[in-house]
């Protein structure tokens, strides 16, 4: 339920008119001041009572938030809980005082914070509304804050609802902390665009870490409403070139560099071509070109010619590319000649290269688009040039799934659910249009798709591309001429650079993220050590658009710290993300701390698979994707992933995790390169049976047995020696991933 501005105001002047005349007079000053620089959105204020106390438990993003939280309320005055640094400054006290502030902070002492408490119950139990902000400061990472505890005593005797409460879309605001300071920022906007949510009332008895869920839960719901100020992946593209013709936009290892300017005019010359002479009756194309500019470039003119591109897996079988192909009714293939040839790719039909395409734009067509780049502004273009038929919601691309435990699957992403991944993104991490991403992994990996094609160039700052991610000494290289500044990777390929790059090469970065599999700690550790450089955990899925969370750095000054990394977990879930742990049995909720299921919910969830509805149904419930991984939520807020459903063996009624044992084996060989990994056959007597498979170890099998029996590891858990299997490498695919379809293949038949 949404009120309008002229429903707020009304209501906002009948009580004021009952107050004392000053007071009415501040307030209405405050209405007009803030109606006038935001444009306020409210969801839920059906679950506001009309009458009678209420405890309102808020995130924290800016210092205006009470000012917005306040100008929501119908006919209601609330008493806010302040830090009380600030209700002591002299030059305002005055009117906290008339607005009846509570203050409190973390360094009064025991007697001072009880009456603090003390006189917040007492307001509630006068029936007034009391706003608390548990967090209990602003934000500085992006990220909603633990909540303190203080409110659970305030309400501990007393029966009042829990209204959880959400700011949505402050950040980068003036008042926020984004680009590392307050205040001293230019406005983005007039009348900057804010959503509050309050959500339905919660028991008193309800704990800090449950209303905190429930207000990431608003977060997430709040995410839609950005929708109205968003356009299409390309027309987002289209809107940032033209405010930034000049800056640098990508460069590849071949040593081509493109401004904005001239990959907003290449990919237009390439959209025409493709609408009118290669692809006229199609709607999705198929894709095979590394990560360079021209796979961004190929990527992006397909969208501008309103069709979908589709990257297909060329380190996939045969086999898997024609099943894509198929299923997505793809005639027509953009490629490379040169490249199919390096990659000694076999020639398909429908195969068209682009180098072919681009000789066909005659000079003239290039000099008109040029000029009309330069002169016409971006309505016209998109106009002229695009004419867009979808919307936010429809279909921007196909990701297929890298098949690590199955056949891969068509997975179906919005513009809306890549968009949404890029705002999250975005508000955890100060970046500058100073950044580079460094683009190593294939467009066909959801995380290359998202993470370093369209996330760079619709945030404003560059990207280099290199389309070997094995090729360490060259990445170093590219890293440390072209000053990169965020680097997103797997461990696999994490261990390379260890091994190859320089810590001088690598001294321009700020992020090192890394995923796709879990980081084993003596990574973290070895890179840490030789880099100085802390690598960032993150975790995502392709039907997650990809992120769902990740780490960043702690915050830290004179007065504040903000935990933004804890080692060991895949970080916070990204704003607009919700998480909830289940059991994988019944699908009940579980609390924080129990390990179960983990469902994720938000906008970036897919749209579906393609034609396989019934699968869809079978990962999305309700709304909530089931990640088939088994983790759980500590009360801070970080997840900890401790192995997919699929990586556990049930030995004898009980669940053995592979990637424990993986673990144990690699603490005894005291290695943090994999060296080892563990499947599982089946087996009459047990019903499964633990297989490790192994590259190069320096120690006898026995030792290995007999120093994990001392590791206080269950007797069940620990594999036999007739278990163990020489292998040459350990499967992996395209991204980096295990490829545990293939593991548990020669696993079978080799035992």
């Amino acid at each position: 339920m949404v009120y309008s501005p002229k429903e707020q105001g009304l209501g906002f002047l009948l009580v004021s008119r009952s107050l004392h005349p000053f007071r009415f007079l501040l307030r209405l000053i405050l209405w007009i001041l803030i109606r006038t620089m935001y444009r306020i959105k409210i969801l839920g204020k059906e679950n506001i009572p009309r009458k009678g106390p209420a405890l309102l438990i808020c995130n924290h993003i800016t210092y205006v938030d009470p000012f917005i939280v306040g100008s929501c309320m119908l006919k209601r005055v609330i008493r806010y809980m302040m830090f009380r640094e600030y209700f002591e400054i002299r030059s305002i006290r005055w009117f906290l005082n008339l607005m009846k502030v509570i203050p409190i902070s973390e360094k009064d002492n025991p007697k001072a914070k009880i009456r603090s408490f003390i006189k917040a119950e007492e307001e509630l139990k006068n029936g007034h509304v009391v706003c608390i902000f548990p967090e209990g400061t602003i934000t500085r990472t992006g990220n909603i804050l633990p909540f303190k505890k203080g409110f659970e005593r305030i309400v501990k005797n007393i029966d009042v609802p829990i209204i959880p409460v959400h700011v949505d879309m402050l950040w980068g605001s003036i008042f926020s902390y984004k680009g590392g300071k307050f205040f001293w920022k230019i406005p983005k906007r007039f009348r900057y665009p804010v959503t509050v949510s309050f959500g339905k009332p919660l028991p008193s008895q309800t704990t800090s870490e449950e209303v905190r869920n429930a207000v990431i839960d608003l977060s997430s719901e709040a995410f839609v409403h950005r929708k109205k100020d968003l356009s299409l992946l390309h027309i987002e593209f289209l809107k940032r070139a033209k405010r930034h013709l000049f800056r640098f936009c990508m460069l590849d290892s071949t040593g081509k560099e493109l401004s904005y300017g001239k990959v907003l005019i290449a990919s237009l010359l390439l959209s025409r071509l493709i609408k009118k002479r290669y692809c006229i009756n199609e709607r999705m194309v198929g894709v095979i070109l590394p990560s360079t500019i021209g796979g961004a470039l190929a990527n992006i003119g397909i969208l501008m010619a309103n069709k979908l591109p589709v990257n297909l897996n060329f380190t996939a079988l045969r086999e898997s590319v024609s099943s894509a192909i198929s299923l997505c009714e793809i005639k027509t293939i953009i490629t490379s000649k040169v490249f199919i040839e390096k990659a000694k790719i076999e020639r398909q039909d429908g195969m068209i290269y682009l180098e072919d395409i681009l000789k066909e734009i005659r000079p003239i067509e290039k000099i008109v688009t040029t000029i009309a780049v330069f002169l016409v502004p971006a309505f016209a273009i998109k106009r002229l040039y695009i004419r867009p038929k979808d919307t936010i919601d429809d279909l921007s691309t196909v990701i297929f799934s890298s098949g690590s435990t199955g056949e891969p699957k068509g997975i179906m992403l919005s513009h809306f659910n890549i968009l949404s991944n890029i705002l999250g993104f975005n508000q955890i991490f100060q970046l500058t249009k100073g950044d580079r991403v460094m683009g190593i992994l294939p467009f066909f990996h959801s995380f290359g798709f998202t993470g370093t094609l369209w996330f760079p160039i619709l945030s404003g700052f560059g990207a280099i591309y290199h389309p070997n991610p094995l090729d360490s000494k060259t990445i170093g290289e590219l890293i440390e001429r072209h000053k990169a500044t965020i680097l997103i990777s797997t461990p696999t390929f994490y261990q390379g650079y260890i091994r190859k790059c320089t810590r001088g090469q690598f001294a321009s970065l700020r992020y090192a993220i890394v995923g796709a599999e879990k980081l084993k700690m003596p990574l973290a550790k070895e890179f840490k050590e030789k880099f100085g450089i802390e690598l960032l955990e993150g975790y995502g899925c392709t039907e997650c658009s990809p992120v769902v969370s990740v780490n960043v750095p702690d915050y830290k000054d004179a007065t504040h710290v903000q935990i933004g990394r804890k080692l060991g977990t895949i970080g916070l879930p990204i704003p607009g993300v919700s998480l909830k742990i289940v059991d994988p049995d019944t699908f009940k909720k579980l609390p924080n701390g129990e390990e179960g299921l983990l469902l994720v919910k938000g906008p970036n969830i897919m749209m579906g698979y393609l034609n396989q509805p019934e699968k869809t149904k079978e990962v999305i419930r309700d709304g909530w994707y089931c990640t088939g991984d088994i983790a759980f939520i500590h009360n801070d807020g970080f997840v900890e992933i401790k192995d997919r459903l699929s990586r556990f063996s049930k030995i004898a009624g009980e669940m053995v995790p592979h990637i424990y044992i993986e673990d144990a084996i690699h603490n005894v060989l005291n290695t943090s390169e994999p060296r080892c990994v563990v499947t599982s056959v089946y087996s009459e007597k047990k019903g499964e049976r633990l297989v490790v498979l192994y590259t190069d170890i320096e120690m006898e099998i026995e030792d290995i047995l007999e120093r994990m029996k001392g590791m206080e590891i269950p007797n069940l858990w620990i594999p036999k020696k007739d278990s163990f299997i020489k292998i040459d490498t350990i499967p992996l695919l395209g991204s980096g991933k295990l490829d545990l379809k293939k593991i548990k293949m020669i696993a079978q038949e080799n035992v």
